[in-house]
């Protein structure tokens, strides 16, 4: 939530100037071998080559006279043991290991990057020094100061496509733009956005590798935005490091970064469920009557969040107060546990300001909590909400005095955190941290603050899965167990449109949760269409979340009576899948798998899909079109070529390798399951605390091109932190094979140490079974099966049995 962006960008100068003349003097003057490095002298430094694995290379540039910055607040990953040989070819040398290979020219200098003797990247002149000559009085510098910025340029490839650069609307396809890297919010966006809160240093390219530049500090990514093959990053500071990735398929290169940078944590099941969202409930009766609303309206629900009226009767002048305003909310720790005992969890909204009218605002002087300005005092200037100081996150005292108000909450029993204006929304460039000016440190102000959480949890409630909901982070933060969302987007179809590049490209760089607010946030817009499309999308973005400002009704319980029959749909299949949903949080946890997949995943090596976000895979096996246009009757939705693909709702089948127009119904978007998919379901549950698997619903999407498929089901308790890790779960394994007429289905349980399998019974769908099998045999022996001529479905009950392995046979 925000009313309105203050923020201003950083006194950053626009590339004007030209390559100081160091560069074009720089020399090689050797090279040498250490046990885990190549370093490479030059004329005016050294370059430190350094393999994390086959498939991550890591490069530092030390100038002369400096020395290197060890410190990386991305980076996780211990480079390993990496069998790498170092070979001279005429007048070049090669570092490869079987993965990367390293190539330094000697003249001129260069140094390039290859994948299994593919060419991926090359530096095109190195560490540079660029100079503003003609930015005063662009509204990008502070008083028209001009800046020194240092600079590295890559050589494209004319063709490539390239992507990243953090949340932004532009089109999938980035190249062509200059990116501000400056947490800023954007608020009221519609189709298009060049900035928002949540930024990243890294680029992507359509040839399967990353480049990520491991330096927090303000600057620019320019995506060849003057049409001269170029990829340039700049920065006011720090380190001159990067890291190239690369892998056979596009798992694996969002695979090996997120080694590099840190898996996300498996987050609480509740989070996969539905939430009651606005700005905001002003009182305690207007929160429960809400709930309970829900609950007389049969739609499922697992949170209620509150937002900044749960500390203040009004908008401006109590942020900071940090504590339930005991007029509107007199008794907040019952108010909680009877969520609690509705299967509904209570998440509050916190902020990092301070403002001087707030109840905290001396405390949080006297105990030196915040970040101070030039004079030693702390730093306060004038915002929307009032004249405030912003909490110093990056100091011993401000971490430890925010962690007491989150652990007094959690002991309230508020089990979600909400942290808005996290860019900072309002960041003067001479507020100093602890740790650096305001400029140096502003982009990973909400990755320290995510940081701050999930340590604290992990210090004083270590059992638990902390639930972070923010909208600003930095490279890395996933590992923190972020749930980003994207800001304040217009309530328009024109919001509509930009979220599944979005959250797909967010997924890319390794932010999986990436999602919307759903119907829409910023502006009191009432659409019913528009509201019923996004809760339609919704269903198949990481998390269900409807939110907006309070003049029009986000929730759906307080919508017209056919848009919340058709939200309470849409809603209800959510949790029909929360078998399938969990375990793409499991596999997101593992892998780094996103849950929301760009059609490249699926066909790497077709250009017409490079730039696509209309139609994306959900997991591995749905194939989604969200409707994104008013009045909107048909969408051309593109089948990828390795599958057939079969309409969830109709069972109809689509050969691959085409685009179709297709007829749209206004309960469902275009949904289509790949040939070969297992897909387990469930019964809708009030909420997922009263979710269980001791009895799921598998379907089987059967095709005659499908020799052989699998899929997989994770399961655990939904709450314990490192379920997995601990040995408390349970992995069901599903495959099939087809010889001739015989189709056989398995499901074979793995359990860790500590869990225990429980007495489960399966009802199997198999679809598209054109004719009544002649016989079906569960485990072993001869069973009742049902078959319907109308929708070409074979139904099969597999009773429940604490049995590791179960079979069902069928002779087509």
């Amino acid at each position: 939530m925000t009313i309105n962006s203050f923020a201003t960008l950083t006194a950053l100068s626009l590339l004007a100037g030209q390559a100081a003349a160091q560069n074009a003097d720089r020399k090689f003057d050797g090279i040498t071998r250490r046990d885990n490095h190549l370093e490479v002298r030059t004329s005016d430094g050294a370059y430190l080559i350094k393999p994390y694995s086959t498939g991550i290379v890591e490069t530092t540039f030390v100038p002369k006279g400096e020395s290197v910055d060890p410190s990386s607040h991305a980076v996780v990953l211990a480079p390993a043991e990496v069998k790498a040989t170092l070979k001279q070819k005429g007048g070049s040398y090669e570092y490869a290991t079987s993965g990367i290979t390293v190539t330094i020219s000697k003249s001129p200098f260069r140094i390039a990057y290859a994948y299994k003797g593919k060419p991926l990247v090359a530096e095109k002149r190195g560490y540079i020094h660029v100079q503003d000559d003609v930015a005063k009085g662009s509204k990008d510098i502070n008083k028209g100061e001009a800046r020194t910025l240092e600079a590295i340029e890559f050589a494209l490839d004319k063709n490539e496509a390239l992507y990243g650069a953090g949340s932004r609307a532009v089109g999938m396809d980035r190249r062509g733009h200059r990116f501000t890297l400056y947490n800023k919010a954007n608020y009221g966006y519609g189709d298009r956005s060049e900035l928002m809160g949540y930024t990243m240093p890294i680029a992507l390219s359509s040839k399967m590798y990353a480049i990520h530049f491991d330096n927090p500090q303000t600057g620019y990514l320019d995506f060849d935005s003057k049409k001269n093959n170029s990829l340039t990053y700049e920065a006011i500071g720090g380190r001159k490091t990067y890291q190239v990735i690369a892998g056979d398929t596009w798992e694996d290169v969002v695979g090996n970064y997120t080694s590099l940078t840190g898996k996300q944590p498996l987050p609480p099941r509740w989070a996969f469920g539905n939430f009651a969202m606005r700005f905001g409930y002003h009182n305690e009766k207007e929160a429960v009557d809400t709930v309970n609303k829900f609950i007389a309206e049969d739609i499922p629900l697992d949170a209620v969040v509150f937002d900044l009226y749960w500390f203040g009767k009004e908008v401006k002048g109590t942020m900071g107060n940090l504590a339930w305003d005991k007029d509107s909310f007199p008794n907040p720790e019952g108010m909680i546990a009877d969520f609690k005992s509705k299967g509904v969890q209570t998440v509050v909204i916190t902020e990092p300001f301070v403002v001087d009218t707030s109840r905290r605002w001396q405390e949080a002087v006297d105990k030196q909590v915040l970040a101070t300005g030039p004079d030693g005092k702390p730093m306060t200037y004038d915002f929307f909400f009032g004249h405030t100081g912003i909490i110093d996150i990056f100091s011993k005292q401000g971490k430890d005095w925010y962690w007491d108000i989150y652990k007094g909450l959690r002991q309230q029993g508020v089990t979600g955190v909400w942290g808005d204006l996290g860019e900072p929304e309002m960041h003067p460039t001479e507020t100093r941290h602890a740790t650096g000016m305001a400029d140096q440190v502003h982009n990973i102000y909400g990755h320290q603050w995510a940081r701050l959480v999930a340590e604290g949890y992990q210090q004083d409630f270590p059992a638990e899965r902390p639930f972070i909901l923010m909208r600003s982070g930095y490279s890395g933060t996933q590992r923190y167990g972020i749930i980003p969302w994207s800001g304040d987007v217009d309530r328009g179809w024109g919001g509509l449109q930009s979220q599944p590049e979005i959250s797909l490209q967010m997924g890319m760089q390794g932010v999986g949760y990436m999602h919307s607010d759903l119907g829409g946030f910023a502006n009191p817009v009432l659409d019913n269409e528009l509201y019923t499309r996004w809760l339609q999308y919704g269903v198949f973005q990481p998390v269900f979340r409807p939110h907006a400002q309070e003049e029009v009704p986000s929730e759906p319980v307080y919508r017209e009576q056919r848009t919340k029959a058709l939200a309470r749909e849409a809603i209800r299949l959510r949790y029909r899948m929360l078998p399938y949903n969990y375990t793409l949080g499991f596999e997101n946890n593992q892998q780094g798998l996103p849950l929301m997949r760009p059609m490249l995943y699926e066909e790497p090596g077709n250009a017409k899909v490079r730039a696509m976000s209309s139609t994306y895979l959900w997991g591995k096996d749905f194939l989604v079109t969200p409707v994104l246009k008013q009045g909107q009757t048909r969408a051309d939705v593109y089948f990828p070529a390795r599958s057939a693909w079969f309409d969830f709702y109709t069972g109809e089948k689509q050969s691959g390798g085409a685009t179709r127009s297709i007829e749209l119904a206004a309960d469902h978007v275009p949904v289509y399951v790949r040939a070969g998919a297992f897909v387990p379901m469930a019964k809708v549950v009030q909420t997922t605390r009263d979710y269980n698997t001791r009895h799921i619903e598998l379907h089987y999407w059967h095709d005659a091109s499908v020799r052989a498929s699998s899929g997989k089901m994770y399961d655990d308790d939904g709450l314990t932190a490192q379920a997995y890790e601990q040995g408390k779960y349970e992995l069901l394994h599903f495959t099939s094979k087809l010889q001739g007429k015989a189709l056989s289905l398995q499901v074979n349980s793995e359990v860790g140490k500590q869990y225990q399998r429980p007495d489960r019974g399966i009802t199997l769908t198999v679809h598209t079974v054109t004719a009544p099998p002649s016989s079906v045999r569960v485990d072993g022996k001869v069973a009742v099966f049902g078959w319907d001529d109308k929708t070409f479905q074979l139904t099969v009950d597999l009773p429940a049995s604490d049995a590791a392995n179960r079979s069902v046979d069928i002779m087509l």
